[in-house]
């Protein structure tokens, strides 16, 4: 018998069925999807190995086991004076690692050298540095002492002075922070005095000068009292006052 289906009427049924998704016309015999998918899967040997996921270490962790095998400061001091991790480095003339007097209660850690630090190798020999002599001058301590009960010893954040002495980057001070928690458990102070808000950022993790200053926290299991850094009193002589409170705060610490 003839279809009576009008012939456009056909074709238009047909495009519409397209539109929705079907693109076969029905077979003879139905069509198991699930075996076709099985037969699809490739053969995997049980053999075969799983390649792993390689992760790379980061600059830090390799900072980390580097630091952890120093035994001893000067172990410390080369193992830095090689790291090629850090693109401080490049730029600077040398490593500004400490000064003072090695197992001294106080241990002072800034933020980085400045151009007089990086052509002398020392840190805080500037203005700055020049200035931290007369305050803990004040309370009868000095990098020169040889008694460990007036001695202070002196190192910063980061060992290379960054360009146009410019703040250390977050990753810059990640990278070098193990190098920093190492040299603290080394020279083994009573008290570490935090100069800076690069400084309590690297330390304590929080920034803040003008709050956190004069407030006692922890620290690498270590006492640490936040500072004004002797350059910004340098530019704000009237904040010498909060710095003087904070030094007798740190002498009567030592007498306790």
């Amino acid at each position: 018998m003839e279809s009576q289906l009008d012939w456009h009427y056909a074709k238009a049924v047909l495009e519409w069925q397209m539109e929705m998704g079907a693109t076969e016309a029905i077979l003879d015999a139905p069509v198991n999807r699930f075996e076709l998918a099985d037969k699809a899967k490739p053969a995997v040997s049980k053999t075969t190995a799983v390649p792993t996921k390689i992760v790379e270490e980061t600059p830090a962790d390799i900072a980390t086991k580097l630091a952890q095998s120093a035994k001893s400061l000067d172990d410390l001091r080369a193992i830095m004076d090689g790291f090629e991790h850090c693109d401080l480095k490049r730029g600077a003339r040398q490593l500004v690692f400490s000064d003072g007097k090695v197992g001294a209660r106080v241990m002072v850690i800034g933020e980085g050298p400045g151009r007089d630090e990086d052509m002398q190798g020392s840190p805080f020999v500037g203005r700055a540095g020049q200035l931290l002599d007369k305050m803990f001058a004040a309370i009868g301590l000095s990098r020169d002492a040889v008694d460990l009960e007036r001695a202070i010893y002196i190192t910063n954040v980061v060992p290379w002075r960054p360009p146009q002495n410019r703040d250390p980057s977050p990753d810059e001070i990640e990278m070098m922070l193990p190098f920093l928690q190492r040299h603290v458990e080394l020279a083994a102070p009573d008290v570490i005095i935090a100069m800076g808000n690069i400084s309590c950022s690297a330390i304590l993790g929080q920034k803040g000068i003008s709050r956190l200053r004069g407030t006692w926290a922890k620290a690498f299991g270590v006492d640490v009292l936040p500072m004004f850094h002797p350059a910004y009193l340098l530019r704000n002589p009237i904040s010498k006052r909060e710095a003087w409170a904070d030094l007798l705060s740190v002498k009567q610490k030592l007498g306790n």
